[in-house]
């Protein structure tokens, strides 16, 4: 597989200035851009893993939770955040 990197496109030239932070340059954006687009990549694959073991894991043990309990256990927890980020 070849990668390469397209030629800039002045379509994309006036966004890309506009979302630009004051004193910012190109080469600072672009790696930013590139540290975020890595770590997020990083974040689904270990997502995936974590659902795929989950999945085996339930296989094995013949244990599945219904999605209104998953979603009522998720609630609780958000709203004792809430309730403990409040004080």
């Amino acid at each position: 597989m070849t990668k390469s990197i397209p030629k800039p496109e002045l379509l994309w030239w006036e966004p890309l200035s506009l979302s630009m932070r004051d004193g910012e340059t190109l080469s600072n954006f672009m790696e930013e851009s590139l540290r975020a687009g890595i770590q997020s990549r990083k974040a689904q694959q270990e997502f995936m893993v974590r659902g795929l073991a989950s999945r085996d894991e339930a296989r094995l043990t013949d244990e599945y939770y219904s999605a209104k309990t998953v979603f009522d256990e998720f609630n609780g927890m958000l709203s004792w955040a809430e309730e403990n980020n409040a004080k």
